[in-house]
């Protein structure tokens, strides 16, 4: 946890009164950040840092703009590079840096890129589009791909399709490289699967369903011609009984430890807490509370993770609080930072 941390907040820069990404000093102590600047890029939808912690990848409308993280923390652009797509809507590295997945909400696409050793954004590894039918006019009617991951076994990919309600599983290894659909999740119909995450072990999944307001908890084990995994245990993202069709699952992170896992909900504007077993991968919700905010989008987690930030898109405002796990609290920890809607956080160590 020790050094300095910087955070990266995307914006949608439509009205001009953002240009993209805005770039903040984190005081991890006190759970704060200070604005520094802002960088251009079309429409910051998504960004995340490299594994390594040196470089940052946004989407933007060209593509995938890749910047050099300096050891002071300001961003030196590398490349822009084409996904040969619409617009991409979320981005994820493989524990290697050597490729990057891109997740594509309007043309249901899969896209991989490789990486240079610099960290700037090569050329078109593979790319794939989704085909099939949901269920329901325009929202669930046709595939919408919002999340896609290399799983920790370097074997398969995992990409999940909102649309039409499946996460597809594909072979993609670094000698063919090429995307080739071994299984899938079948999810209920319109439950909108929308984000997962894995352990750093990579024995437990979780998924997320952004309208059936729920997260499931699966084992993951490395087969032969398709991964093994099979669901343990289903949680609510919300503490609300009957949360109606106006609330909706957004974003979801674990601690940098992995002992708890973070959702926020659309609609109710809550975030919910989670603490985890790492021997059972098992979830026990320990709040769900308001972010002072509305549609939180995003939430970025502190590395001592004492501490969250809400990115709440639509009142254009991040929000922090002190996370009490013993009680199940959250406390303000300080005045809410002004950002035209922003989209996503990511929270980058420098110079180490």
């Amino acid at each position: 946890m020790k050094g300095k941390y910087m955070a990266y907040v995307g914006s949608y820069s439509y009205t001009e009164k953002a240009k993209g990404i805005t770039v903040f000093d984190v005081d991890v102590e006190k759970g704060a950040f200070k604005k520094r600047c802002e960088i251009e890029v079309d429409n910051s939808s998504y960004v995340i840092a490299s594994s390594s912690g040196k470089t940052l990848y946004s989407i933007a409308d060209e593509g995938v703009v890749a910047f050099r993280i300096l050891e002071n923390g300001s961003l030196a652009r590398l490349n822009c590079a084409p996904i040969r797509g619409m617009r991409g809507c979320h981005l994820c590295t493989d524990k290697d840096d050597k490729y990057v997945f891109v997740s594509g909400y309007h043309d249901g696409k899969t896209t991989v890129l490789s990486l240079n050793p610099d960290g700037s954004v090569g050329s078109i590894v593979d790319g794939v589009f989704n085909k099939g039918y949901g269920s329901v006019a325009e929202r669930n009617f046709r595939p919408h791909v919002t999340c896609t991951r290399r799983m920790p076994d370097n074997r398969y990919v995992l990409s999940v399709d909102n649309g039409i309600d499946q996460v597809k599983i594909f072979r993609f290894n670094d000698k063919e490289k090429k995307l080739i659909q071994v299984d899938a999740i079948r999810c209920e119909l319109e439950s909108a699967p929308r984000h997962f995450r894995y352990s750093s072990d990579g024995r437990f999944l979780y998924l997320m369903y952004e309208l059936r307001n729920q997260i499931d908890v699966f084992t993951y084990e490395t087969g032969e011609k398709s991964p093994v995994i099979e669901k343990i245990q289903t949680v609510s993202t919300t503490s609300t009984k009957q949360p109606g069709n106006m609330t909706a699952a957004c974003a979801m992170r674990l601690s940098p430890d992995e002992r708890y896992l973070y959702c926020s909900n659309a609609g109710e504007n809550t975030v919910s807490i989670y603490r985890r077993d790492k021997e059972s991968g098992l979830l026990t919700m320990l709040c769900c509370l308001p972010v002072s905010g509305e549609y939180p989008k995003d939430i970025g987690v502190f590395p001592d993770s004492r501490h969250i930030v809400s990115v709440n898109h639509d009142s254009g405002s991040l929000t922090f609080f002190e996370v009490d796990y013993e009680k199940g609290l959250l406390v303000m920890s300080g005045r809410e930072v002004s950002v035209t809607e922003p989209n996503c956080c990511a929270i980058v160590r420098i110079g180490g």
